[in-house]
């Protein structure tokens, strides 16, 4: 089993967790939001966090369930604090720059944990032999699309959300790559109709949500549909040069559940590695931020 946490952040720092939340530093700004497994006390007393922080999420309470907290809240901003700024990250000759904004998800477009991800899938196509094809199911606002296609991948990027689309490809200018394939459909059905076309991938990256839907009301629950989505993908993948990744963020899976389904349904692949993403915070705390599996032809 192996521990990964992110060595090459200048711009990004866990500052403190604790009480169901993390206190991070973005650049120049310093954000406050919840955070599920962050079960423990915070080092630092609350007087010190709320002044250090630009902006704090506050969810909102579900109306007839006082003891309830939806997803969705809002940002209390502090003056100077802006809605969207950008920030870079570097790694051998990649250099990276995402376009960040306040969401009502509490989310702000990265997450920073998969920058291990995104060395691993430099090194790795910069490995390969000749263009290799990667395809990023669920991909977000394109962490790992733009470090693919920063080390000279073909990369088709799908998610179902057309607003997220968006934010990818200002990612991508903003990193000055250009030439990624957008699709905005749902992932299952994506990858189906590319298995009945008989089409291939060097690489694969999916970083699937618990519940999620479609661009046209599909829907998607881990628990029912991550088999068979791993089937389809096992049938995409190239049998001589490629590379995989799964991240799994939903609380309850287990680093063991992709390590059967790993073996189960891809077979005895080269360099496999089994483990649990993690960032530290400046007390040096671990917090966990997901289980993942991955493996390639290319040689470490």
């Amino acid at each position: 089993m192996k521990l990964l946490t992110p060595e090459h952040w200048k711009s990004y720092e866990l500052i403190d967790s604790g009480n169901y939340k993390k206190l991070e530093k973005f650049g120049e700004f310093i954000l406050s939001r919840p955070e599920p497994q962050a079960v423990w006390d915070p080092s630092m007393r609350e007087d010190e966090w709320n002044k250090l922080n630009n902006a704090a999420f506050v969810k909102k309470k579900e109306e007839g369930n006082k003891n309830f907290d939806s997803e969705r809240g809002e940002w209390v901003l502090k003056k100077g604090m802006k809605e969207q700024w950008l920030m870079p990250y570097s790694y051998k000759g990649m250099e990276l720059k995402f376009r960040l904004g306040l969401s009502s998800f509490k989310h702000v477009g990265i997450f920073p944990e998969q920058a291990s991800n995104w060395d691993y899938i430099y090194d790795t196509v910069k490995a390969m032999s000749g263009k290799p094809k990667v395809l990023n199911l669920f991909a977000y606002t394109g962490g790992a699309s733009i470090a693919a296609k920063a080390a000279g991948a073909d990369v088709t990027h799908v998610d179902s959300v057309k607003q997220v689309i968006t934010w990818s490809r200002e990612n991508m200018e903003a990193s000055q790559l250009a030439d990624i394939r957008w699709v905005v459909e749902d992932a299952m059905k994506f990858v189906q109709r590319e298995v009945k076309r008989g089409n291939k991938y060097q690489g694969i990256i999916l970083d699937p949500p618990a519940y999620g839907r479609g661009p046209t009301g599909e829907k998607w629950i881990i628990e029912e549909h991550l088999n068979q989505m791993l089937k389809y993908c096992a049938d995409l993948l190239d049998n001589e040069n490629y590379f995989f990744i799964i991240n799994l963020y939903s609380i309850g899976f287990s680093a063991l559940i992709l390590e059967t389904f790993t073996k189960q349904l891809f077979g005895d692949r080269k360099n496999l590695e089994i483990g649990e993403l993690f960032l530290q915070d400046g007390f040096k705390k671990k917090l966990p931020l997901g289980v993942f599996s991955r493996f390639s032809s290319v040689k470490g």
